[in-house]
């Protein structure tokens, strides 16, 4: 089902960033060819190489391109996906995308991503603490992205990184991939 489907996977700054190298695998090893975006934040938690070794790909953490780079990278980053997944989801970049912010290059990427949300292709698995979820501001931001197109998948309920149990933890690898599935299955009925 994934075959050569061009994912963008953006990668924010919540302690279940490690959860999404083991997506990064598992869309890999079904033969999606991902892009990663991680913030600064998410590289304090997870390093850039984890993704790198399991997509075989180069992995994106600034807007400042390299010298040798002529390609304004946030465009051609979302021009060649086919689908754009944010896991996880903190309840930073959801406001970001909320409120249009675009001050690093995942959020640049999301704000510039508009076709792929229209066309129903871009998802979000939310990841915060239980408090921080149940906060009206993060739940207007949660509705005002699932009325702009963004799909959303969890969060779910269980143990937190703080140790609390309660709504907020990112769906599973596997739960994601599946979503994931289900969503390419909809872009090649559409496509062909």
């Amino acid at each position: 089902m994934l075959e050569n489907l061009n994912i963008l996977l953006g990668v924010a700054g919540g302690v279940a960033a490690y959860k999404a190298v083991d997506l990064a695998s598992k869309l890999t090893a079904r033969g999606a060819r991902v892009s990663t975006v991680m913030t600064e934040a998410a590289c304090r938690l997870v390093g850039p190489k984890s993704f790198e070794a399991v997509t075989r790909s180069a992995v994106y953490t600034t807007m400042w391109n390299r010298p040798e780079e002529y390609e304004i990278s946030h465009i051609a980053l979302v021009d060649s996906a086919d689908l754009v997944v944010v896991a996880p989801a903190t309840a930073n970049i959801i406001g970001k995308i909320a409120g249009g912010i675009c001050d690093d290059l995942l959020s640049t990427v999301l704000c510039a991503c508009w076709p792929r949300i229209e066309s129903g292709a871009a998802l979000l698995a939310p990841a915060m603490n239980d408090k921080m979820w149940a906060n009206p501001v993060v739940q207007n931001n949660v509705k005002t992205v699932k009325e702009l197109g963004f799909q959303l998948i969890g969060p779910v309920e269980g143990r937190l990184a703080c140790g609390a149990e309660g709504p907020g933890r990112m769906s599973e690898p596997q739960d994601i991939t599946e979503a994931i599935e289900a969503i390419a299955s909809k872009i090649k009925k559409r496509d062909s």
